[in-house]
């Protein structure tokens, strides 16, 4: 392989910045986080119950059930439409996110953005980055009277659905995952970086760094996702 046909991204701590100061070293901080911390401690140590079961495997049998949870906690807390694009609009894009996708772009690559997020930080993302194709968790709609959440969907969008996702759209593309590139950074992307032919764990934990092809690692602060892009240049220059 020359170049890359696809090069799927992950989201959260990876084209958007990581909340570092909310990381408990349980599932990598994300705006589900930053919304509970938003709607009060009570809710925020609500979801982070919610990590340690989904962690130990004791309560969840899949990644949908775990959102449904959170969706109802998020209920329970009066979550409102103006709360939630308050928190979504607070994300900040990991510095050079723009250029480094210009780049591959230019390598005739197509993006898939794969998250087990807000669609709606989705749509900020992919809008901005210019990426091709996008798939997201958590799909909130909001009653226009009273501002509440009304109705939700949910997408298996973690673990083995980023894999499936992945495998969506190299069908569709007919392209073989040998083929394409990964870049995340929680160990919920194991999965999909041991799937394609070339993975990169940008400043991630642990569990994913050990299962990827190359890993990224920046200081807090002085993260750059241009790295990424020159490092996928350079593995398939020539």
């Amino acid at each position: 392989m020359i170049l890359p046909r696809i090069v799927f991204f992950d989201m959260e701590g990876t084209l958007l910045k990581r909340e570092y100061r909310l990381d408990t070293g349980l599932v990598a901080p994300s705006a589900w986080t930053l919304l509970a911390e938003r709607l009060g401690p009570e809710c925020y140590e609500a979801e982070e119950e919610t990590k340690r079961l989904w962690i130990a495997k004791t309560k969840y049998k899949n990644y949908l059930d775990w959102m449904q949870d959170t969706v109802d906690i998020h209920r329970r807390f009066n979550l409102t439409k103006a709360v939630f694009l308050e928190v979504i609009a607070s994300v900040d894009f990991m510095p050079n996110a723009d250029t480094a996708l210009t780049t591959i772009h230019a390598m005739g690559a197509k993006s898939v953005l794969i998250t087990g997020g807000f669609k709606a930080l989705a749509d900020r993302v992919q809008s901005r980055l210019r990426i091709h194709h996008a798939f997201a968790g958590c799909d909130y709609f909001f009653n226009e009277l009273t501002g509440y959440v009304d109705h939700v969907n949910l997408l298996p969008a973690d673990e083995a659905g980023k894999v499936d996702f992945m495998r969506l759209m190299c069908r569709e593309y007919s392209v073989d995952p040998a083929d394409c590139v990964f870049v995340g950074d929680g160990m919920n992307d194991r999965e999909l970086a041991q799937a394609v032919g070339f993975s990169i764990a940008f400043n991630a934990q642990a569990e994913l760094v050990e299962v990827s092809t190359t890993s990224i690692a920046q200081r807090e602060g002085s993260e750059d996702f241009e790295a990424v892009a020159n490092c996928i240049r350079n593995r398939f220059a020539g």
